[in-house]
């Protein structure tokens, strides 16, 4: 008889560097899914693997495969520290997503590092992770995985709205998930807060505070991205090379950035959705009340904010699905929202 109950710990780490999402998950299956968070933490960066995983884009081949030794070395680290405080003793499998260092779906390329089958050794438990490979290999995007976590989840949705390092949504069109990114989000928000020494613009206060600039979003607005139809998504790369130098070109101040780039998500986003819909809004801009409020601005939308857990573990509880998916050898990664040749069963499956 097919496993109906799955004990999971799910690992997450976000182009925002929050930190090490953790989150130890039950899923059981009848009719469908449901899910109970148990108990859920998040292991912030030091300051040294702040360094590092900014930087990794610049980081050549040889280094990078070090760094990956190193991170994956740390990652088991946190999990078995997590595993131990939180008392936990059933777990069939750790899930996780690594830390993307590169992902250039357009040449056949992406690559997260914390995936190394040495986490399932120093672990001792078995690991299902490295779900974004084979489908760039079958001509997807790799990205975004979440959509099918949306679709058997949380269908009672009209769209799920992720506000992370990227904006990205998922829903449902003509029986076909649809997903995407939207546009960088937090990725370039914290960067401007952190020039003012704040971790994040808490509430987005500061952004409040600053003056629109008009051009600089009309700028941003016409860039070739944004004109892509979906399946699209975006790297830390590109946000290095088509945002940030028009951010740092405008010589304006920090306040004033945030303030328009705030104004930049918003509109993205709006444009993004049809009125009314019903959007549920997890990750950290979730919290970002300016943002929320300029969302709404733009177009009326009945935007949940869920429970703290929900907000923050999501991708954490979605990638500890994928791996459900996996084990038990089901699609997990689909073809209308990545671009891949076909709907596939991703991942890589390490025993101890």
């Amino acid at each position: 008889m097919t496993k109906r109950e799955y004990k999971i710990v799910g690992v997450m780490s976000g182009t925002s560097l929050d930190g090490i999402d953790l989150a130890y998950i039950t899923f059981n299956l009848d009719t469908t899914w449901k899910f109970k968070i148990e108990c859920c933490n998040t292991i912030s960066y030091s300051e040294e693997w702040l360094h590092i995983l900014k930087h990794l884009v610049t980081t050549s081949s040889e280094e990078l495969q070090q760094i990956d030794m190193r991170y994956t070395a740390h990652v088991a680290e946190v999990i078995n520290t997590f595993i131990t405080e939180n008392n936990i003793q059933d777990v069939d499998a750790i899930c996780t997503h690594g830390h993307t260092a590169l992902h250039q779906p357009e040449n056949g390329l992406t690559y997260q590092i914390g995936n190394l089958k040495e986490l399932a050794t120093l672990t001792k438990h078995k690991v299902v992770c490295d779900f974004r490979v084979q489908d760039v290999a079958l001509g997807g995007q790799g990205a975004p995985l979440v959509p099918i976590g949306d679709q058997l989840l949380f269908s009672e949705y009209d769209y799920c709205l992720n506000l992370g390092g990227f904006a990205n949504v998922s829903y449902l069109e003509n029986h076909k998930r649809i997903a995407y990114d939207i546009c960088p989000a937090n990725i370039v928000l914290n960067k401007y807060a952190n020039k003012l020494g704040l971790p994040y613009d808490d509430k987005g206060e500061i952004a409040k505070s600053g003056v629109f600039i008009d051009h600089l979003e009309t700028q941003l607005r016409d860039l070739p991205f944004y004109k892509q139809s979906s399946p699209k998504s975006l790297g830390l790369e590109w946000v290095e090379t088509e945002i940030l130098p028009k951010l740092e070109a405008s010589k304006h101040k920090e306040a004033d950035i945030l303030r328009t780039f705030t104004e930049h998500i918003a509109n993205e986003i709006a444009a993004s959705f049809k009125t009314e819909a019903k959007v549920l809004v997890t990750g950290g801009g979730a919290y970002n009340d300016y943002l929320m409020s300029r969302i709404n601005a733009k177009k009326v939308l009945k935007l949940k904010i869920p429970s703290k857990e929900l907000i923050e573990f999501k991708e954490a509880l979605i990638f500890g699905f994928l791996g459900v998916l996996k084990m038990r050898d089901e699609v997990n990664c689909l073809a209308s929202v990545t671009g891949a040749k076909q709907d596939h069963s991703s991942g890589k499956i390490y025993l101890p």
